[in-house]
């Protein structure tokens, strides 16, 4: 015998939205979904920290550059850990609908983005020598 849910009303809480949408899939695909949700969630963490770390980098680099580089690292932890939970949600629909996972859209400006603040770093580094 199947347990059925009663209707959300809506505006429930949002796991319940989630949870009345199609059918559990197997546990081994949500957790690699919350693996996945978790790397994020440390890369946002690692970013916020190098914005820290940037930020009190003293004569390292010029302040207005210091100032736009811990900025910037922060910013994009902050933007990785709200965006992170949105894949996360987008991620745990599909598989509960058995439809197409959608695509990482975050991850190709993350990587060009890093990339193009590591070449700024570095010049600023040897500009400074």
């Amino acid at each position: 015998m199947t347990a059925t849910r009663p209707p959300d009303p809506p505006g429930g809480r949002w796991t319940d939205r989630l949870l009345a949408e199609g059918s559990d899939p197997d546990p081994r695909f949500t957790l690699a979904n919350e693996r996945t949700f978790l790397a994020w969630i440390r890369t946002a963490l690692a970013l916020i920290a190098g914005g820290i770390g940037v930020a009190l980098s003293g004569e390292l680099v010029g302040a207005p550059l210091r100032q736009g580089l811990a900025i910037g690292f922060s910013g994009t932890g902050a933007l990785v850990a709200a965006l992170a939970f949105r894949r996360w949600l987008r991620t745990e629909r599909a598989l509960r609908r058995a439809e197409t996972l959608p695509p990482p859209a975050l991850a190709p400006i993350m990587s060009y983005g890093l990339a193009a603040a590591a070449v700024v770093l570095l010049v600023a580094l040897l500009a400074t020598r």
